[in-house]
């Protein structure tokens, strides 16, 4: 029987066709704008994300999310080293200014002060260069799109000299920093640079990257900072978490990309409800002459099931490879859409909407099918 349902399927080319085509285009649709909707979420916290040495971020405690800083004076630095249970805390600087090259363009980047004897916070993945390259004076490191969105079409260099805020800084590496939420170029400096090249304020270190002693769990030990210093004391992943929160909260991001997957799925369970409902009522005749013939309901439920099934997984394997090799394309074509890609689970969750939709779409018709009456074969 498993074979007669599948050339009842295939028989009709168009119709199998037109129920493909749905479930590949719904597919595509929604695993498209979650990837896209985690990729824009993940960005809004690329600088947490990089600087993974540090186990707890603290900050001032009005502080929200990663974009919105409230200086600190550099004494708090002490007091949280001072708290029990830290086995280093370093300083970290993060903010917007200007970049000047000599060829005249001008550029907004984030710029990001690390610790001029550790270096935490930059980036391990480095294109050209190294780390160390920091300890030098004047030199800054910036992220490869950064690069190429400065210096269009020329090949990556090391030795090219910008100002900021009028001084000068040396490009002495070139990273592969996470893409940020923002386009601008992300340039990492030593924490005393990062202040020469924003001018000495009263308040001006942004965070404070710690460390947990070996066997310390971070949770406990922020909650330490927090209750010892007055100050706000994060683990890297609920700093993260609550970064991300702030911006499906309070920004419209999440409802547009909710909107177009709720399209996406209802186009697809309609398209595909009403395609697969045509196609079994123009092979009622068929299944009434197989109930005739002594077939029972089961297999006739067994043989809708396998057809939507066959139908479902088809169509479900072309939408995700089209989503997989969109991202692959895109992601060589313009360096602003790099770090956008399918995730396993958002395949996943796509495979279980796309079970719905098919089930949604066998319902009304395999209702038809069961209460079909045999003697529709005589009929004229």
């Amino acid at each position: 029987m498993n074979g007669v349902a599948l050339t009842m399927l295939f028989g009709d080319r168009a119709k199998y066709l037109g129920l493909v085509f749905g479930i590949a285009f719904s597919t595509m649709l929604m695993s498209n704008q979650i990837s896209i909707f985690a990729g824009l979420m993940s960005r809004t916290a690329s600088q947490i994300l990089d600087a993974r040495e540090a186990d707890i971020w603290v900050m001032d405690p009005r502080v929200l999310y990663v974009d919105e800083i409230e200086p600190m004076t550099d004494t708090q630095l002490g007091r949280v080293r001072g708290v029990d249970g830290v086995e280093w805390a370093v300083p970290f600087y993060k903010g917007l200014t200007v970049a000047h090259t000599q060829g005249g363009v001008l550029q907004q980047v984030i710029l990001l002060g690390v610790d001029d004897a550790t270096l935490v916070g930059v980036t391990p993945r480095m294109v050209l260069g190294s780390a160390l390259s920091l300890k030098q004076p004047d030199a800054i490191i910036i992220d490869r799109a950064g690069f190429e969105f400065m210096w269009p079409g020329e090949k990556h260099a090391l030795g090219k000299v910008i100002e900021i805020n009028d001084r000068r800084a040396v490009i002495v590496g070139i990273s592969e920093a996470s893409a940020p939420f923002t386009t601008f170029p992300v340039v990492y400096t030593k924490y005393s640079s990062a202040m020469n090249y924003i001018g000495l304020m009263r308040k001006q270190m942004s965070f404070v990257l710690v460390r947990a002693r070996p066997g310390e769990d971070p949770h406990h030990l922020a909650g330490r900072i927090a209750a010892e210093t007055g100050l706000k004391a994060l683990t890297w992943q609920d700093f993260a978490a609550a970064t991300i929160g702030y911006y499906i909260k309070r920004t419209g991001i999440p409802v547009n990309f909710g909107i177009t997957v709720a399209l996406g799925f209802i186009v697809g369970a309609a398209v595909v409800g009403q395609t697969f409902y045509i196609f079994v009522l123009e092979n009622l005749r068929q299944f009434g002459s197989l109930k005739a013939m002594g077939v029972s309901n089961m297999t006739i439920l067994r043989m809708v099931l396998l057809q939507a099934m066959v139908v479902a997984s088809v169509g479900y394997a072309f939408g995700i490879g089209l989503c997989a090799a969109f991202f692959e394309l895109t992601s060589r074509v313009s360096i602003n859409l790099r770090g956008f890609e399918l995730l396993w689970q958002v395949a996943l969750g796509t495979a279980c909407a796309v079970l719905v939709i098919i089930v949604i779409a066998s319902l009304a018709s395999v209702r038809k099918v069961m209460v079909v009456d045999p003697a529709i074969v005589f009929r004229g």
